[in-house]
C-alpha cells in the first residue's frame, strides 16, 4: 500500500459528519467495438481500431492512479476482455485476481450490483468491466453526491471506453446499495486525447 493511498483512504463522507475510510469503485465500460465481420455474434465482436486506442490510453489513465484494483471482474466477451489486456500489461506484479464472467455480458445494473454484492469485504478496490447499459445505470444510481460537472456528463451519455470511479463508505460489499457512493471522476476517451 503507498503512502498517497494511505493518506486518501481517509476522506470526509458525503454530511461530513465524520470521517472514515472507503473502498473504491471503477465502472469501466468496454471501449468501442468493431462491427465489420457479420459471421461473427455479439460476444465474439473485437475492438475497434478507435477502441484499441482508447483502451490503451484507459490503461494508462488507470495504472498512473492510486488506489489500483484489487480484484477485476470482467464480462467474458471479446470486447470487454479486449479493453482489460492493455491494463493487465502495466499493473505491477503480482496482479490482482480477474474474473471473466459470463454473466456480466449485457447484465443489468440489478446484476451488476448483485454480482458486486459477492465481493469479499478484504478487498478495497474494485474494476467492474461491463456493457450498456447496464454499467451506466448502475453508475447513475450509486452515484448520490460528486462534481455538478462530472454527475451531468455520467448522466447525459456513457460513452464506450468510459471510467467512472466512486468512493463508497468502508464497510461490507453486501450493503453496496443505490445512493450510497460519491462519483470522483467520469473520464471518457476523448478525455485523454482519443479521438
Amino acid at each position: 500500500m503507498t503512502v498517497s493511498w494511505q493518506f486518501n483512504k481517509y476522506l470526509f463522507q458525503k454530511d461530513f459528519s465524520r470521517i472514515g475510510p472507503v473502498k473504491t469503485l471503477l465502472l469501466l465500460r468496454h471501449a468501442k467495438s468493431a462491427w465489420s465481420d457479420p459471421r461473427l455474434g455479439d460476444p465474439e465482436r473485437p475492438l475497434s481500431r478507435r477502441g484499441e486506442q482508447a483502451a490503451k490510453a484507459m490503461a494508462n489513465h488507470i495504472a498512473r492512479r492510486e488506489p489500483r484494483p484489487g480484484l477485476i471482474l470482467c464480462s467474458a466477451a471479446m470486447r470487454t476482455r479486449q479493453t482489460l489486456a492493455p491494463l493487465v500489461k502495466l499493473l505491477d506484479a503480482p496482479a490482482p485476481p480477474i474474473a471473466l464472467e459470463k454473466n456480466l455480458y449485457l447484465a443489468s445494473e440489478d446484476v451488476l450490483l448483485a454480482h458486486l454484492r459477492t465481493v469479499p469485504d478484504g478487498v478495497a478496490t474494485v474494476l467492474l468491466i461491463a456493457h450498456n447499459d447496464g454499467i451506466w445505470r448502475l453508475a447513475e444510481a450509486l452515484a448520490e453526491s460528486g462534481p455538478a460537472a462530472a454527475l451531468a456528463a455520467l448522466r447525459e451519455k456513457y460513452p464506450a471506453g468510459t471510467l467512472a470511479t466512486l468512493r463508497v463508505a468502508d464497510g461490507p460489499w453486501r450493503d453496496l446499495a443505490p445512493g450510497s457512493a460519491e462519483l470522483v471522476a467520469f473520464v471518457r476517451p476523448r478525455d485523454l486525447a482519443v479521438a
